[in-house]
């Protein structure tokens, strides 16, 4: 009996090293995921993406491969986490702002152009066709990240606000001291629109419409409801003229250490969060406009036809800058804007075609 007793504690006791054992075992692969944005569900759409494509990622691999995510900025700078995904080891993937992707691949500055979209779903259809996707193959040789696909950055369109005057044509910038990002393709473009630029970080924004030194600024909706710029500003006016994009990526180094069946996992899960996004990110921007106009003094959503005005004198400028002073290449410049004009003009096309004959 004592016999028998021994060796039934002599199991019990092993019992926590079996268990701890098999846990070990149970994932031999972990993709840990950066991103500055709040670990909220509601607030934005990209965090609920990234919990889509965990849940995915870990059913189709059968916990094999574990992803755990880090929002709010608790693992550095947009910049910061993009020098860690190129090691590759503590951190696997990041999603960044286009300004700091272009830190590590200089060709995605050209989707700062000014009107580039004139609606969602031609920035959605761009931005996951193949030819964005063979565009941005460059980022494997040129900083070991591989692209998954692009979020919409607080919904896309941005929207201006100010303290001097509502804003219902080009006209109306006249003189305006507008914040924007430290990026010199916005400053181009606010200067060619008759306003002056004045870049500042973000953290500085707030003091600077309190304090003066800008009139004005520019973001998505979203993001001028959830950090109450109507308290310092006035006027607000839906233009669209930037297109904000958040591309995602993941170190190329890490992802050729992955299985195969594990790589088509991680790419098909990533594709499918980002189609749920895009729909989030649409409703986030509409209802967040909706608030604007109820939270702001005025509001003002500009038609098309001053929209194409402000297009055509913004965009000579834009360009002239990006070839002459940021020294890329004419061709392929103009190759990603005829390209986004033809997935317009398709997606018209199609819609007519199937629905309107």
């Amino acid at each position: 009996m004592n016999a028998k007793k021994s060796v039934f504690f002599a199991a019990m006791a092993a019992l926590p090293l079996a268990i701890a054992s098999a846990n070990a075992q149970a994932q031999s692969y972990e993709m840990v995921i950066a991103t500055q944005l709040p670990e909220d569900m509601s607030n934005n759409e990209i965090y609920p993406a990234l919990v889509h494509f965990k849940n995915l990622v870990e059913a189709r691999t059968d916990g094999d491969l574990e992803v755990t995510i880090f929002g709010g900025g608790q693992l550095g700078s947009e910049v910061e986490n993009g020098s860690e995904v190129q090691g590759g080891r503590t951190l696997q993937s990041t999603i960044m702002s286009a300004g700091a992707m272009s830190s590590f691949y200089q060709d995605y500055q050209v989707v700062t152009a000014p009107f580039l979209f004139t609606n969602w779903r031609q920035a959605w259809s761009f931005f996951d066709s193949e030819w964005f996707a063979d565009f941005m193959s460059g980022t494997v040789e040129a900083a070991d990240m591989r692209y998954l696909g692009t979020f919409d950055d607080g919904g896309g369109f941005v929207a201006f606000t100010n303290n001097v005057r509502l804003i219902e044509t080009v006209e109306d910038l006249e003189g305006l001291n507008i914040r924007t990002e430290e990026n010199p393709a916005h400053v181009a473009i606010m200067q060619s629109l008759g306003a002056s630029a004045t870049p500042l970080p973000w953290g500085e924004l707030i003091t600077a419409l309190e304090t003066g030194l800008a009139d004005g600024q520019f973001n998505a909706p979203v993001l001028n409801t959830t950090f109450n710029f109507d308290a310092v500003t006035d006027y607000t006016t839906l233009t669209g003229h930037v297109y904000n994009s958040a591309p995602w990526v993941v170190s190329e180094s890490w992802y050729q250490s992955l299985p195969e069946e594990h790589q088509q996992a991680l790419v098909s899960s990533a594709r499918e969060a980002i189609q749920l996004s895009h729909g989030m990110s649409g409703a986030l921007a509409t209802a967040s406009w909706v608030e604007s106009c109820e939270r702001f003094e005025e509001c003002y959503l500009m038609p098309d036809a001053e929209r194409e005005r402000m297009a055509e004198i913004a965009r000579p400028a834009w360009q002239e800058w990006i070839v002459d002073d940021f020294g890329m290449d004419e061709a392929r410049v103009q190759g990603l804007l005829d390209e986004v004009e033809r997935v317009g003009q398709q997606l018209a096309e199609d819609d007519y075609r199937t629905y309107g004959q």
